[in-house]
């Protein structure tokens, strides 16, 4: 049973190995039509899940576990929400951020923030991870030292089909372009520099296929790009991630259902800027205040917009109109300590 139809929902957190309060994967049911939140508890005791992912076939979740020696968690997925384990597998790397599965649900690849690596665990017929079948390692530097003094891989995005992904680092600014071969190992086969100091975190690709969005951590931007062959990207210009002022640090960014809106959600204000993508480069509509600290995860679900906001302990749930993209003030706020990811389908 998907998410969808049971209406659950995962929460990724910051344990206290990596400074926060939680004590692993929570759970909660989704109303469909009023898109609260009732929580069932903790389903899985795991260091720092920072990140989740699910297995784009089998009812299987995955999660990083942020970690100076960093892993990768797997469970089976019951129609109530609990986990049953499957696995834990060795990133070969530092901090492990986000991960993705490919289209196919044949391989899981890994973002290790820390050592600016990717690693690859091909999956087995139940979703399990297996040992690592490559671990890519970037080099260089960035421009704004306390930040950039080397690599940081930030995320990983597999194209919706094929065996090609994007991989966006922040310390080298830059988004790697990688094809996966029959052995399970990456060929880099194209690399899109970005302006310098831009500290590139999280890409959003348009549902057209052809249009993506990067969203600039360290200079507070939101650049635009046209996909072009099979590897590269054609910067169409660059927007402002804020329209507040004070400190603003983008977080994740994601483009709506319909492809209509594109969101972004800005720590330091406290924001979820709506820019409309009805043009050349996308369009500041307005901004909403959350109802707390540091928002840092966003996600669309049902026409309701889910901020994960890590330092006041919450997930905030608000309606978005389904004519403007924007939304509305919240519906509902519930407890959960220190929320990185909420997922759903």
């Amino acid at each position: 049973m998907s998410d969808e139809t049971s209406g659950i929902v995962h929460i990724g957190c910051y344990t206290a190995e990596s400074g926060g309060q939680g004590t692993g994967i929570v759970a909660a049911r989704r109303d469909p039509v009023s898109g609260a939140l009732d929580l069932l508890g903790v389903v899985a005791t795991t260091p720092s899940p920072s990140f989740l992912a699910r297995h784009p076939r089998l009812p299987v979740l995955y999660a990083v576990n942020e970690l100076t020696e960093g892993t990768v968690s797997a469970w089976t997925v019951h129609d109530d929400g609990s986990l049953s384990p499957l696995g834990v597998r060795s990133t070969g790397g530092d901090s492990p951020c986000h991960l993705a599965t490919d289209a196919a649900g044949e391989y899981l690849y890994v973002a290790n923030y820390g050592s600016g690596s990717l690693s690859v665990h091909p999956l087995d017929a139940a979703g399990a991870p297996g040992e690592r079948t490559d671990l890519v390692r970037h080099a260089g530097h960035g421009a704004v030292p306390d930040r950039q003094e080397g690599p940081h891989a930030h995320m990983v995005s597999p194209d919706p089909s094929g065996t090609s992904l994007y991989a966006v680092d922040l310390g080298t600014d830059s988004v790697y372009r990688y094809r996966r071969d029959d052995t399970g190992r990456l060929r880099e086969t194209g690399r899109t520099a970005t302006r310098p100091g831009t500290g590139p975190r999280h890409l959003a690709r348009h549902p057209d296929g052809r249009r993506c969005y990067l969203a600039g951590e360290l200079d507070a931007s939101v650049t635009a790009y046209d996909r072009h062959g099979a590897d590269g990207l054609t910067e169409r210009g660059r927007v402002a991630a804020s329209g507040r002022s004070g400190p603003v640090q983008p977080s994740e960014i994601r483009v709506g259902p319909d492809g209509r809106f594109l969101y972004l959600a800005n720590r330091g204000v406290g924001t979820v800027a709506v820019f409309a993508l009805d043009g050349d480069l996308p369009r500041y509509v307005t901004e909403v205040e959350t109802t707390g600290d540091w928002p840092r995860h966003i996600t669309v679900l049902g026409g309701h917009l889910y901020v994960s906001e890590e330092r006041s302990g919450a997930v905030v749930v608000l309606p978005v109109d389904p004519t403007t993209g924007v939304p509305g003030p919240a519906i509902s706020r519930v407890a959960v300590a220190s929320p990185t990811c909420l997922l759903g389908s």
